[in-house]
């Protein structure tokens, strides 16, 4: 059996990143990308298919583990008959996304502990065996365009196509090891010596986070919460182009043994909106700025061609394909690479796009006009498609359908370019942009509203409830107190709530195309929370925030999904979407101009 999901810590470099686990195992390691073949894919595929294990050599009696404070480093303590050890765990920052470092301390805490080495090098996502070559500072591996260094002062052996070490640490001794990544046709570089870099990665992330502006006592029972949030979605930046990802994994299934096996290492344009504000209000704007002006230049071009995601440099062409080598995390097949859903037609992403830009010029990033011209282009378009049918925010596989959720945030389109003209003095043809706002909320209140079952439902002519219909007085289309919106938040706690958390639907209910379940969706969670806090039910929001907040792994992590029946995170980990909705909801329980607030209210 694979381990949970939930046993990984996560480090990375703001380039690409790895998954550490309890037992010292790095099992996913994409180099020098978040999307680039794995190095390292023991996670879907078993150890044979590369991973890096540093760990005592006999009986471990304990294992703990923690990040250091205010970073993204990993410290996993190990404590043996023999004594204490530590192993530290860093990604140091790079000033070159081809060159990319992993380093690896063992530090001696008490008496002499023996330690193995184990490391089994795998390109292609665990299909390539690189040549490797003893060097004098380690080994040397190479495959095609990929090259690595080991470099360690510990003695290295070859055996069956892995390399093994073995060694001893005593108190206060550090042993250090750096697997160093160059394209192999360019020179490799020397790197200063790994403690260094440990102190100086340290220190990186002291000042970044020292810039955190969410209640500055760390006294505050979610500042620690909320901090670890934004460092995960700092970690997932591509920081070359301020793109972020929605996870740093493939393939990590929304149903154990099940084919909801998704990539997700891609920018999607509907993160951007809830994104901005999350960074803004905690004090990074260098960051949103930056996440900004990825999306300009992902989404410039023939609106017409405008998609839902794009790669981390806003590459569009995804394609999706499977790896039979692989036989997935606890048997879910396919393992996927790529994702056809870039090719699918969501209405909703234009909404989204609108809503993104509007936040921008509420929260004070630097104006454009050449974004304005992009959004009155896109709208131009949006006139034309706004009530044909598509494949909806969840990225539907079993045909298109009129999804209320689309039509809303097509409502949102037009209303944000309308308070563009209002709100900021934008010019545009207001008249005609304030009737297609006005056509298209009556024909949600008239075709997406259900009298049977008293609710908003997830597409016209159906009768299956719908969690992303929770942000409809977020965005403004309703006061949160109008009957229906109360009315459909509560039909959602009857047939969406499983053991206090939220289904995105019910999978048997909904034209997704695909067989199995899933478990409930951590952002559709927290939206429920956001929902009961403009309704005035605080109460009940604070005791799902808790409830929340519990679900995180020890080390304060969040996947997608979790499956209350077994206790289990499900899917791909970390998931920026869970942690940038974490830090959201902290913001709207804490202070009375949360993000919900600002979304659906006027400009500051």
């Amino acid at each position: 059996m694979s381990k949970a999901i939930e046993d990984y810590g996560f480090i990375g470099n703001t380039v690409s990143g790895a998954l550490v686990a309890c037992d010292g195992a790095i099992d996913w390691l994409c180099l020098p990308r978040f999307d680039s073949d794995a190095c390292f894919a023991a996670l879907l595929g078993g150890a044979e298919h590369g991973y890096w294990r540093i760990a005592p050599a006999g009986e471990i009696k304990c294992v703990t583990r923690r990040y250091r404070p205010r970073t993204a480093i990993l410290e996993t303590c190990f404590a043996t008959a023999e004594g204490k050890v530590t192993l530290i765990d860093c990604m140091p920052f790079t000033d070159d996304e081809h060159y990319v470092d992993v380093v690896r301390l063992v530090r001696g805490d008490a008496g002499h502990v023996r330690m193995r080495m184990t490391l089994c090098l795998r390109l292609g996502y665990g299909r390539v065996v690189p040549w490797v070559r003893r060097q004098d500072y380690g080994l040397s591996a190479v495959a095609g365009p990929d090259a690595l260094q080991l470099r360690t002062p510990v003695e290295l052996k070859g055996q069956n196509l892995t390399t093994v070490a073995e060694f001893s640490v005593g108190a206060e001794a550090i042993i250090p090891f750096t697997l160093a990544y160059h394209p192999s046709h360019w020179p490799a570089r020397s790197a200063a010596d790994a403690p260094t870099r440990l102190e100086e990665t340290t220190a990186r992330w002291h000042a970044w986070t020292g810039r955190c502006r969410f209640d500055r006592a760390e006294s505050h029972p979610w500042h620690a919460a909320v901090t670890r949030s934004l460092i995960t979605l700092k970690t997932l930046t591509f920081s070359p182009t301020g793109g972020i990802v929605a996870a740093s994994t493939t393939s990590l299934p929304e149903h154990l043994g099940g084919i909801r096996n998704w990539d997700y290492r891609f920018c999607w344009i509907r993160d951007a909106t809830l994104t901005l504000y999350a960074l803004v209000n905690a004090g990074y704007r260098q960051e949103a700025y930056a996440w900004r002006e990825w999306l300009l230049r992902a989404a410039a071009g023939d609106p017409k061609q405008l998609q839902i995601m794009y790669g981390l440099s806003g590459e569009r062409r995804l394609t999706e394909i499977e790896l039979p080598w692989l036989p997935g995390y606890e048997q879910s097949r396919p393992v996927r690479i790529g994702n056809a859903a870039f090719g699918q037609r969501q209405l909703d992403v234009p909404g989204e796009l609108m809503d993104a830009l509007h936040a921008g010029r509420k929260l004070q990033l630097d104006h454009s006009e050449h974004s304005w011209q992009l959004q009155k282009t896109i709208l131009r378009q949006l006139e034309q498609d706004w009530n044909q049918p598509d494949e909806g925010i969840w990225e539907v596989r079993g045909g298109q359908r009129h999804f209320t959720h689309s039509r809303l945030m097509c409502w949102t389109a037009f209303d944000r370019a309308v308070k563009a003209v209002e709100d900021f003095g934008l010019s545009g043809p207001v008249e005609r942009w304030r009737a297609v706002r006005a056509q298209i909320h009556a024909d949600i209140c008239r075709n997406g509203w259900n009298a049977d079952k008293r609710a908003f439902v997830q597409y016209y002519g159906g009768e299956a409830l719908d969690a992303s219909l929770l942000l409809m007085a977020e965005v403004g289309f309703l006061p949160a107190q109008d009957r229906r919106f109360r009315a459909t938040v509560e039909a959602i706690e009857r047939e969406l709530v499983v053991d206090g958390l939220v289904l995105r639907y019910r999978a048997e209910n909904t034209p997704d195309g695909l067989p199995g379940d899933e478990g409930v969706f951590l952002a559709c969670s927290f939206w429920l929370a956001d929902a009961y806090i403009m309704l005035g039910r605080h109460d009940d929001a604070m005791a799902l925030f808790e409830r929340l907040l519990d679900l995180r792994n020890d080390l304060g992590l969040l996947a997608e999904e979790y499956d209350p029946r077994i206790g289990r995170q499900l899917g791909n980990f970390p998931q920026a979407f869970s942690h940038i909705a974490l830090v959201n909801t902290a913001n709207n329980l804490a202070c009375a101009r949360g993000p919900a607030k600002q979304r659906a209210g006027g400009p500051g």
